[in-house]
């Protein structure tokens, strides 16, 4: 087969996950409703950490931050999902393709690189109750943010410039639901030699050292927790953890699942079920996990309903 240069491609066509046409409105009610689920969550999280003064805290900071970029993972895929299937058209143009795989790759570092500055935190507040307040002050917040932005942007960056090297063949199909980076490389005609070993180091490097530094953040906390001696102060420390632990399982657990499909041989349809763990469960639960054994934010959430209920009865 021929190969043909990438400039003149101009669109692909993301199967899905089904072609039959009956499953079709089952598919768009189920991710409408998650892609709704996730909107409404994590936006009630933004507002309830943003419209409290309590909570203006390092913590719910970086909560708020990872709830924004939970939205924004989510409308990277599911949109486009939803408007192939009421349009019953499977065209993505390949600008939007690298554009859509280059934000999807953005934001999914930024989620790791969140969990991670996450868990420094609560090894801070656990470890270093007396100077949490000066360690965490706002300027090394702003700080953490930003490397995190920087380092994902230029991880995607760097993935999307070498997929645009790349020629493909006249068989234009990505078996997923959206522009999924490995799936791209296994349609490209011409040589993926640098594409494949940029992923490794990239899986390397951005996926092993946030996960390391996770990991040795909570032998740290779980260390001190350990030396406590009051019962209930333990309970209180370990409480604080719990949300982001499942947070962090639940993140890489889906990665984990995502990668194994993909590794083995003619999976491409389990691996565009994995691939909706980690882009539609994961921050549709987040929330949830969040909240739900969260007495500041269900007091936030209570309170901003309150005060919005009471600007209506005075308009």
């Amino acid at each position: 087969m021929e190969p043909e240069n990438y400039s003149q491609i101009t669109e692909f066509l993301l199967m899905g996950f089904s072609e039959e046409p009956e499953l079709q409105p089952f598919i768009f009610g189920l991710f409408f409703f998650m892609y709704l689920i996730t909107m409404v969550g994590n936006l009630l999280i933004i507002l309830a950490v943003s419209s409290d003064s309590h909570l203006h805290t390092p913590m719910y900071f970086f909560l708020s931050k990872m709830s924004f970029v939970d939205i924004c993972l989510t409308s990277t895929t599911i949109p486009k999902m939803l408007v192939n299937i009421q349009t019953q058209s499977q065209v993505i143009t390949y600008k939007g393709c690298i554009t859509q795989l280059y934000f999807f790759l953005l934001f999914a570092g930024l989620d790791d690189a969140l969990l991670t500055v996450m868990a420094y935190d609560r090894f801070v507040a656990i470890c270093h109750p007396l100077h949490y307040t000066v360690i965490m002050n706002p300027r090394l917040c702003g700080l953490l943010l930003l490397v995190s932005w920087i380092m994902s942007a230029l991880y995607s960056l760097l993935q999307s410039l070498t997929v645009l090297r790349l020629s493909f063949c006249t068989v234009l199909k990505i078996p997923h639901f959206f522009c999924e980076l490995n799936q791209m490389i296994q349609l490209a005609c011409s040589d993926t030699f640098l594409n494949n070993i940029i992923i490794y180091f990239a899986a390397g490097t951005l996926a092993g050292i946030p996960l390391t530094g996770i990991l040795y953040s909570y032998c740290k906390i779980v260390s001190c927790i350990r030396g406590m001696s009051s019962t209930h102060g333990k309970y209180k420390a370990f409480s604080t953890c719990v949300s982001h632990l499942c947070a962090v399982s639940l993140f890489y657990c889906t990665s984990l699942g995502v990668y194994l499909s993909s590794a083995s041989p003619h999976s491409t349809h389990s691996s565009a079920i994995a691939s909706v763990m980690y882009t539609v469960v994961t921050p549709m639960l987040n929330p949830f996990i969040y909240s739900l054994r969260n007495k500041d934010i269900k007091g936030a959430l209570k309170r901003f309903c309150e005060m919005t209920a009471y600007n209506k009865q005075l308009f």
